[in-house]
């Protein structure tokens, strides 16, 4: 949030302006959508469909959803996707799989094997942003990577918060802010 190339691009005091702007509009879009909901009933459909238990106790959606939230927010997940799609390499997206992976490893432990079923909601989440990457070229300034960067950051500080049963935040919702993000910081700059 205090990258010099964002605080020139957008003035000083505006980056924590445009990330809280990008966090509201972006909550807003994805409440309207649904996307929480839309996770959790998609890991209750996975767990109703191929654990045993049909009761279930709820790791298995927990499990989902919280590594899908994880694996989702980095900046790295839409960064690699985007690269790969202009054809400038999938650097990012190995490096990102290795953490991921050893992420995953300690999740599942604690959560069960609905952490490996996130890999549908990576899949078609980086696929998506792998889309767009093709079809805009390259259009992010450092500065818009950083506004990226910094939303991306207040989204694993609620995941985290959600991990330690300390506040549940519908992070889900949030992630229309990543996409938000670097809009907001481009309109504010051409505005200044």
């Amino acid at each position: 949030m205090w990258n010099p190339d964002f605080e020139n691009a957008v003035g000083e005091g505006w980056p924590i302006l445009v990330v809280l702007g990008s966090l509201l509009i972006g909550g807003l879009i994805g409440s309207a959508l649904r996307i929480e909901d839309r996770l959790n009933g998609l890991g209750t459909y996975l767990e109703k469909k191929f654990t045993k238990d049909k009761d279930g106790d709820g790791n298995f959606v927990a499990g989902f959803v919280s590594a899908s939230l994880i694996f989702c927010v980095g900046p790295m997940a839409i960064l690699g996707s985007i690269s790969d799609g202009l054809g400038e390499g999938n650097s990012l997206l190995i490096l990102k799989s290795v953490m991921d992976g050893f992420a995953a490893i300690a999740f599942a432990a604690a959560l069960g094997w609905g952490v490996g079923a996130s890999a549908l909601s990576v899949l078609v989440y980086q696929g998506a942003w792998s889309g767009v990457g093709f079809a805009l070229g390259s259009v992010l300034s450092d500065y818009q990577i950083s506004a990226m960067t910094s939303v991306g950051g207040m989204l694993l500080i609620g995941i985290g918060m959600r991990l330690l049963n300390f506040k549940i935040i519908a992070v889900g919702d949030l992630l229309p802010a990543l996409a938000i993000a670097p809009l907001l910081a481009a309109f504010v700059a051409t505005v200044r």
